[in-house]
């Protein structure tokens, strides 16, 4: 069951979120509703949240197949903190 929730945000977070919300197609409502269930969701639970954007981008590189991401990743890590 839904229910209503009141919050007090700042004006200029509040139009941001409102044209983030708009340009992936979903509400602010979705939104916090994701973001409040990723928050409390424990380890056990293997449902995962997948945004509008995060689902448009899925598919736009492809990488080899022997690619290690950890070894690039720390790699990247490594020369951005020198």
């Amino acid at each position: 069951m839904d229910k209503k929730l009141t919050l007090s945000l700042n004006q200029k977070i509040i139009e941001k979120a409102k044209e983030f919300a708009k340009s992936n197609n979903t509400s602010l409502s979705k939104m916090i509703e994701a973001y409040f269930k990723s928050l409390t969701s424990t380890e056990n639970e293997s449902e995962l949240i997948t945004t509008p954007l995060v689902k448009s981008l899925t598919g736009v590189i492809e990488l080899p197949e022997d690619f290690d991401y950890k070894s690039s990743r720390s790699n990247y890590l490594l020369k951005k903190h020198k």
